[in-house]
């Protein structure tokens, strides 16, 4: 038995592959650099579920048959009520996605890659006493999300700043979330309730909560010339370095350099404080340093959640919003792992070792 279940294979997909000795991540057969050249969230998500549902379809249909389910969903807004808006964002948006249909079928798909798109600005909106605002069915599914936070038309560069994110996130080998939507798949209880499972084992902080501490870290820090020490005093009380190390990865995570690529023109666009880029910057130098000479046995590097939250920070996004974000991109992986499963699985049923008592002899 292997705790964790650590190197045991699961299943067979053609959806992703993490090679995390070279630092690799494939998605349908094309490699992340190329998708997010020039990728957007509905070319990705076209990628992802291609075949596996009852429609044909391509990435202008997707994108407009997107953008209409996101006008549809948004009538669930109605339901948020105050003990709802109350909760954590993550929790509200889980609860509204619970008031949609529990099938099989591409419309309910729809609804569930609009859904979270949807209902986290709108519960964003809410909990600040706003009005939320209704989805532009003429906008891509990147530009309306930030429409819906702000209230204003996002520029080119922070539209193209979440669709790389988007994309980056979209699919990553049987992650635990990823895995949980299988195994409700599996059942054939159906797509809402793999979507349900995925985000309950999403929000755990071991898996999906990282990016938020990572801009905990940094006001820690308050200062680059406080980098060294700082995070030097961290690693002496135990403490883990946020936005470093991968359980995967035994080199850079790729998807940090994606993230880091899309930032630059936000930055350059002047709407990034450049003073809290040159504190990351310094901290990511302090901290790869320090990391080096004190387990220099064990690659540590920059993983995704790094850049991760320096990129939502400057969409918009609060910190305690980061894991919704993340769901946003994610669902269309847990659906196309859903589906993939519920085509050419089994029943997901594995053994355990019983090592309690024994019944006493008669």
């Amino acid at each position: 038995m292997k705790n964790g279940l650590e190197d045991v294979i699961a299943a067979e997909t053609q959806l992703s592959d993490v090679d995390g000795e070279a630092g690799r991540l494939i998605i349908r057969g094309v490699s992340l650099d190329h998708l997010v050249a020039d990728g957007t969230y509905e070319r990705v998500a076209a990628l992802l579920l291609d075949g596996l549902m009852e429609r044909s379809f391509d990435e202008a249909l997707l994108r407009d048959w997107l953008a209409q389910a996101r006008t549809k969903v948004f009538a669930h807004i109605k339901a948020a009520d105050a003990p709802l808006i109350a909760l954590p964002p993550v929790d509200a948006m889980r609860a509204l996605i619970a008031r949609l249909p529990d099938r099989e079928d591409f419309d309910i798909a729809l609804s569930l890659l609009a859904a979270p798109a949807v209902f986290l600005p709108a519960i964003l909106r809410l909990q600040r006493g706003q009005t939320p605002i209704a989805p532009d069915a003429s906008l891509p599914q990147a530009a309306d999300i930030l429409r819906m936070l702000t209230g204003r038309l996002p520029t080119r560069e922070q539209t193209a700043a979440l669709d790389t994110y988007l994309v980056t996130i979209s699919d990553h080998g049987l992650n635990a979330s990823t895995f949980a939507s299988r195994v409700i798949a599996s059942t054939r209880a159906g797509l809402t309730s793999s979507v349900l499972a995925a985000l309950s084992a999403l929000k755990g902080p071991l898996h999906g909560g990282a990016p938020g501490p990572v801009l905990d870290m940094l006001d820690a820090v308050g200062m680059p010339d406080n980098a060294g020490t700082w995070l030097a005093d961290a690693l002496d009380r135990g403490e883990r370095l946020m936005g470093f190390g991968h359980r995967i990865y035994r080199v850079r995570d790729p998807r940090a350099d994606a993230l880091k690529g899309a930032l630059k023109p936000v930055i350059a666009s002047g709407q990034v404080d450049g003073a809290r880029v040159e504190l990351a910057e310094a901290v990511e130098a302090a901290a790869l340093a320090i990391l080096k000479a004190r387990k220099p046995n064990r690659p540590l590097d920059v993983n995704v959640e790094f850049y991760t939250a320096l990129l939502l920070e400057a969409l918009g996004f609060p910190r305690q919003a980061f894991t919704g974000v993340f769901a946003i991109g994610r669902t269309v992986g847990w659906l196309a792992h859903a589906r993939e499963q519920a085509l050419d699985g089994r029943l997901i049923r594995p053994r355990s070792v019983y090592i309690g008592p024994l019944p006493a002899a008669a």
